[in-house]
Order: C-alpha cells, then sequence, then structure tokens
C-alpha cells in the first residue's frame, strides 16, 4: 500500500478542466486544448507523496526543466508553448506553470544510467546485469559505466512501483521503431546533459525521461533533468564503493530509512511528517543544484 499520505483537493480554475493530480504536478486543460502543468511543492519518496512540502521545489523543478530545454532543442523538441499564467490563475501558480501541447504519450519511463547506483546496482548485484544488459565483474556503488546503457521502466499510476523492463520488452509494447527511436533519444539527450553538468563540477549519474508524439515527431515532455528525476553527485567527492552525496531527493529517502525517522518502509503505514531541518536541508540542496547548473542566483 502506498499513494498520497493525504490527496489534496484540485484547486479550480475558471475556464480550465482539471484532469489529474499526480504525485508532483497538478493537470488542467485550458479552452484551447492545450494543457497546463503545474509543479507543486510536494515530495514523493519511496512510492509515497509525503506529507511534507518542500518549499520553491516546484519553481525549481519548471525553472530548472525550462533552462534544459533549450539547451536540448536542437537535439529534441519539447512540449512547451508558453509560461503564461491563464487568466484566474491564482498568483502562487508564477513561475511553477507551464501551457503544454497535448502529446499522444509513451507509457514507458525512460532512464539512462551513466553510473551503477539504485535499482540498478541491487539488480547488478544479483545478476551482473541491469534490465537485462550484462555489466562486467567488478563494478560497486556509484562506479560508472563503461558506456551510458538504456534501461527503460513501465510507467506505474501513482502509489505504485515503476518496474524495469528489458529492451525488448518496450520493443514489443510500442514497436521496434519506437523502442528504437526512445534508447537513441535518451542517450542523446542523457550525454549532452552529462557533458553540461561536468563542466559545472556535477555528476549526472542517472535520469529518466518521458517522451510523447506531436504528430508524427517524438518530442520530450514532463520536466527534464531535475533534482527530481535525476541523480546529481558532487564531482569533487565522487568515490565509488559508498553512497555518493547529491543534490536531489536522496537526503529525504536517507532520514526515512534512518532510525530516526521511526518508519518502517516494508510496512503499510504512511511515512511520517519531515522535521524542518530536514525540509531546510532539502529546499536547499533544490537551490543548489539549480544555481550550480544554470550559473544563476536563484530568487
Amino acid at each position: 500500500m502506498s499513494g498520497f499520505v493525504e490527496k489534496p483537493e484540485p484547486l479550480q480554475v475558471p475556464g480550465l478542466v482539471h484532469l489529474h493530480t499526480g504525485k508532483v504536478r497538478d493537470l488542467y486543460q485550458n479552452e484551447a486544448g492545450d494543457l497546463v502543468m503545474v509543479a507543486s511543492d510536494r515530495m514523493s519518496a519511496y512510492d509515497w507523496v509525503l506529507p511534507t512540502e518542500i518549499p520553491d521545489k516546484g519553481r525549481v523543478l519548471t525553472q530548472l526543466s525550462l533552462w534544459w530545454f533549450e539547451r536540448l532543442e536542437d537535439l529534441i523538441g519539447n512540449h512547451v508553448i508558453s509560461t503564461e499564467l491563464p487568466p484566474g490563475a491564482p498568483a502562487d501558480w508564477a513561475g511553477r506553470t507551464m501551457v503544454c501541447k497535448s502529446l499522444r504519450m509513451v507509457p514507458v519511463e525512460c532512464v539512462a544510467r551513466g553510473y551503477l547506483t539504485g535499482s540498478g546496482l541491487a539488480e547488478y548485484r544479483e545478476s551482473r546485469t541491469v534490465c537485462g544488459l550484462a555489466l562486467p565483474e567488478g563494478l560497486s556503488d556509484g562506479s560508472e559505466l563503461p558506456a551510458p546503457i538504456f534501461t527503460p521502466a513501465t510507467k506505474a499510476a501513482v502509489g505504485e512501483h515503476d518496474e524495469n523492463v528489458s529492451y525488448e520488452e518496450v520493443a514489443r509494447q510500442v514497436g521496434a521503431e519506437t523502442a528504437a527511436h526512445l534508447r537513441q533519444s535518451t542517450l542523446a539527450v542523457y550525454s549532452r546533459a552529462r557533458d553540461i553538468a561536468r563542466d559545472r563540477g556535477i555528476i549526472l549519474a542517472d535520469t529518466k525521461f518521458e517522451f510523447g508524439f506531436d504528430g508524427d515527431a517524438l518530442v520530450i515532455a514532463d520536466e527534464v533533468l531535475t533534482p527530481d528525476s535525476s541523480r546529481f553527485w558532487p564531482a569533487a567527492s565522487w568515490q565509488p564503493g559508498r553512497a555518493q552525496p547529491s543534490y536531489d531527493k536522496q537526503y529525504v529517502r536517507d532520514w526515512l530509512t534512518s532510525p530516526e525517522s521511526g518508519w518502517d518502509r516494508k510496512s503499510e503505514q504512511p511515512p511520517p511528517a519531515l522535521p524542518q531541518e530536514v525540509v531546510d536541508a532539502t529546499r536547499a540542496k533544490y537551490v543548489e543544484a539549480y544555481e550550480l547548473l544554470t550559473g544563476a542566483t536563484w530568487s
């Protein structure tokens, strides 16, 4: 059992139809049929949406995604139409809202890994593979892979766990041509972003993308290369064989699984509220990731 500790009531805005409340984003449709995505300050971990929000998180995710979309547009298009607030939208939506094309989404989480950690590490320890791809002996937590790999997952509903699947399974589900396009696009975007992040002293360990079709064109959707969808590590302190310091929500995951939280991840009980010091430290990590990547001061 998992999901929302307490699911929020969707805000009703004249001229917009509420479509969906996700882990982080609220999705509306305007009268033109475009999607209006609003990134909240909600925090999810271990398939739960936590009861405590992280101030400014939604704005960081949105502004960082927009920054990345600009740097990727020669590789692949995206779904953004504008960042103008819809008429009647609350002032709090400023900086966290994107008006987007309505796409035919591909139901696959497209994950690129350049380093071994997380669920990939767990599978590697059992079988020396990740998503069925054989990897060399001798790798450990945080090891750089010989080359980036495409390790897709099924897209799960809120409260359910994404499951790693093989490339062959993706091809079976969406067709060989689309699967090949997903893999090529995922690895191309990852490689571009890895190099940009490296120049700024950050290791992009892994990341996940969502794609959809705008007519016949495959474009990137949702968010991209944020601390919610990526693992960012400080390059100066990278050391394989241990858990790495990070600029992402690993800090929250670590607190939830620590004795201090008192929460048993394997139980059916929802996770507890985050203490203020964890909230403050998590916000600081998101802001630091934004500032290091973009070179801009957060305000």
